[in-house]
């Protein structure tokens, strides 16, 4: 049985720049979508198309409530989760692409 993979992701549009959260199944496919907007919205409007953070759940549930918590999130805490994983601030798209 193959698992499906849930992921909660956020995305800058530069280092301390617009922040999104979304999540999504395929996250490859989703930031490629982000990052040629496919889709309108509010990560078209604002360029806001680097993946910065990303965690994987095992289940639909445990992904879409750790999005909604992190959407209620100021702020700060937001730039602390991304600082711990990826101090850098480097996209990650290739990083997720290579696997």
């Amino acid at each position: 049985i193959i698992m499906q993979s849930y992921y909660v992701y956020i995305l800058a549009s530069k280092q301390n720049g617009t922040l999104y959260v979304g999540s999504t199944t395929n996250l490859a496919k989703r930031i490629w979508e982000h990052k040629n907007n496919i889709t309108p919205g509010f990560t078209k409007k604002y360029n806001v198309h680097m993946l910065v953070y990303y965690e994987i759940h095992q289940s639909y549930s445990q992904a879409a409530t750790r999005e909604q918590r992190l959407k209620n999130w100021c702020r700060q805490w937001k730039l602390n989760i991304i600082e711990k994983m990826n101090p850098t601030w480097n996209d990650l798209y290739s990083e997720i692409c290579a696997h």
